[in-house]
């Protein structure tokens, strides 16, 4: 007998794919997908080890056989024989009484449907179909929710490389403030970049043709998943360094604000090791984790929510921070704007247009779902969070390179200097215009 897939066998699997594609959902789709297929090789080896120690029957019948789905044994002939759903599929719980059929004709053969594929009646052993709709308008919202941060990623990715080739070409923008903004634009990159690298590394993983039985051992194999890992690595240590780079951002702000007398230069070394250095800190030990105690698939999984916390706690920590300082600036530019203001209108609008710019730059949106954890939100609350924080993130990028680089007037006047220049450095393509 091959090792070859059928087709209903084939069909069922790449369904379980596409929940692979959805691991940010609480079942872990992946963790489904190689559990199935280590308990369909038990089930195949426990039926060939049945099949060859049990003795033939006399006369004619339906040979024994594993037809990739179902163990059957010998059938006699012009009757209907039935076995218990297998006990690899993911609903065996609500199918456990149900049974699978097949058919011996008066041949001896199995009946089969065109001539080459086994009739069988596996209704009792199908997935109820309130959850396999369930199941799909989930498998489509989730590529929705991926077409979205895809844009957006994309969107910023584009958007930071023109605001980090402005802050690096234009000399007179080089200074201590720059700097940190054009790291924090260089954090945000990255993470837009290691997202989109292991959703293509994913995408090609699950993607391959797999007919053998062969082709799934290697697919669910450790090597195989080295590419995704090293990128979910990368992704975790950018999303640390983005977070990081924000608390810089407030510290030398609310520097700044209090009129602190320092040496830019010996802090701006600091601030390279607080941005970029303690990130490495905890993704050392996530890593060291993952590989001695959940060394499967992607990493993208967190079966103990414990060794979770070595990425989460410094983000709920540098989140924390931000908003405490946030709110002692917003307090140190009230009692500014209230000593100069002009106007009620005017001082209120300033206000907000401060408050409103800070939010992006010390990424105090994070603290909305500090506490709306991954195992406390289920439902429908589970995927406003996703979206919400998936579509913040993912624009993020965006909106801060426009605030901090384009929008900004320095960068505006240089730019428009710049351009002045060039205008009458070529009078000739100007006039041709």
């Amino acid at each position: 007998m091959g090792d070859v897939l059928g087709p209903w066998y084939r069909q069922s699997l790449f369904h379980l794919v596409w929940m692979c594609l959805l691991s940010s959902m609480p079942q872990g789709g992946a963790k489904v997908l190689e559990k199935t297929f280590e308990e369909w090789m038990r089930y195949r080896d426990e039926c060939l080890r049945r099949m060859a120690s049990e003795p033939y029957p006399a006369g004619l019948f339906c040979n024994r056989t594993f037809d990739m789905y179902a163990c059957w044994p010998d059938g006699s002939p012009g009757i209907t024989v039935n076995v218990s759903c297998p006990f690899y599929l993911p609903w065996f719980e609500k199918v456990k009484h149900g049974l699978v059929s097949r058919r011996c004709g008066a041949d001896g053969q199995w009946v089969t449907v065109n001539g080459s594929r086994p009739w069988r009646d596996y209704s009792q052993c199908e997935e109820e179909t309130a959850a396999t709709v369930e199941e799909e308008g989930a498998r489509r919202l989730m590529v929705s929710f991926k077409v979205l941060y895809t844009v957006g990623y994309s969107l910023s990715l584009l958007t930071l490389i023109s605001a980090l080739l402005v802050l690096t070409v234009f000399r007179k923008l080089h200074c201590t403030r720059n700097y940190i903004h054009a790291n924090l634009f260089a954090s945000f990159g990255l993470r837009a970049t290691s997202v989109m690298v292991k959703d293509a590394l994913l995408e090609r993983r699950w993607g391959m043709e797999l007919v053998q039985v062969a082709d799934w051992e290697a697919l669910l194999s450790h090597e195989a998943a080295l590419g995704c890992r090293a990128a979910q690595v990368l992704m975790q240590y950018c999303i640390l360094a983005n977070h990081y780079w924000f608390l810089v951002e407030a510290v030398y702000l609310y520097k700044l604000l209090i009129g602190a007398v320092f040496s830019e230069k010996n802090y701006y070394r600091l601030y390279l090791y607080l941005g970029w250095g303690t990130p490495v800190v905890f993704v050392v030990p996530w890593v060291a984790a993952k590989y001695l105690k959940e060394n499967a698939e992607c990493w993208a999984l967190n079966e103990n929510m414990a060794y979770w916390w070595i990425i989460r706690i410094p983000i709920l920590l540098a989140s924390l921070i931000n908003l405490l300082i946030f709110m002692r600036i917003l307090k140190v530019i009230l009692a500014k704007l209230r000593a100069n203001q002009k106007g009620y209108a005017d001082y209120k609008l300033r206000l907000a247009k401060a408050t409103l710019t800070l939010i992006p730059l010390f990424g105090i949106h994070e603290v909305v779902f500090i506490f709306a954890t991954d195992e406390q939100t289920t439902g429908i609350l589970r995927y406003i969070k996703v979206f919400f924080t998936l579509f913040l993130n993912s624009f993020q990028g965006f909106l801060v390179a426009v605030l901090y680089c384009f929008a900004n007037k320095e960068v505006k006047s240089e730019m428009k200097k710049k351009w002045q220049l060039w205008k009458l450095d070529h009078p000739a393509l100007c006039c041709a215009q």
